[in-house]
């Protein structure tokens, strides 16, 4: 990694005071690693985090759906039909026929997503939306993400992390509205709405112009307030998670 610093010691009289035990191992690991190949952790990342977060609750309705409150999420899991804007919610299947008709409605067509998410996910001539996104070094420097020492406080990267949070929620939130507009939805959003059984491997099942807008809110905190790159991956992981969880039933 490029840095300002060649040994600990360096880092350590530059700095003046003593490594802490996280710095010196992130010293240790980046300072052998180019600075592309440490962008390329957030593939890595995203990669993993998407692909087992779903999966305990996914399993969990598959094998024992009487844990997972099956019989009344069911009621918001119907593919019979596709939603248009006006539906105010899928039609509720009869009680007798709920715990088979969950596992058909979201685990096998959802299980069957997961390949064609993840080949969206890099296939897609723009990146999937927040901890999804997968940036290009550029994109890393115009931001002035950080990567060298000193490793970023905890209540640094906690009030980082929440402006980041703030600022996403509300840019998602008009953008996902204009989504569900007449035209957006029609046009765009109709495709993220194909799955009617919501679990987290259809969080980036989207149409490319709405993974390219949606992008966008996840960037403005981390534009307007730098970070360290280790601040990155967790807000990314951070928003990944939530966004699977609120796909999730």
């Amino acid at each position: 990694m490029i840095d300002q610093y060649d040994t600990v010691a360096e880092a350590e009289a530059a700095l003046g005071r003593a490594l802490t035990w996280a710095e010196t191992k992130w010293f240790e690991y980046s300072a052998a690693i180019p600075d592309y190949w440490l962008y390329c952790h957030t593939t890595i990342i995203v990669f993993v985090v998407y692909t087992l977060a779903p999966l305990p609750l996914l399993l969990l309705e598959t094998f024992a759906p009487a844990l997972s409150f099956c019989r009344t999420s069911c009621s918001l899991r119907c593919c019979s039909r596709r939603r248009s804007p006006s539906d105010a919610s899928p039609k509720r299947p009869s009680s007798l026929s709920l715990p088979s008709r969950c596992r058909s409605s979201s685990t096998l067509p959802l299980l069957r997503s997961t390949i064609r998410t993840h080949s969206c996910m890099h296939a897609s001539p723009v990146p999937p939306m927040g901890s999804r996104m997968v940036y290009h070094t550029t994109v890393y420097q115009m931001m002035g993400t950080r990567m060298g020492l000193p490793l970023p406080s905890v209540n640094k990267v906690a009030v980082q992390l929440l402006v980041y949070s703030l600022m996403e929620d509300y840019l998602s939130y008009w953008i996902h509205r204009l989504l569900h507009t007449k035209w957006g939805y029609e046009k765009i959003h109709r495709v993220h709405h194909e799955f009617m059984a919501p679990t987290g491997f259809a969080m980036s099942y989207s149409h490319w112009a709405e993974n390219l807008a949606l992008s966008i809110p996840a960037l403005v905190g981390p534009s307007i307030v730098p970070c360290h790159i280790t601040t990155h991956w967790l807000w990314f992981t951070f928003r990944l998670i939530e966004g699977i969880n609120i796909h999730s039933g």
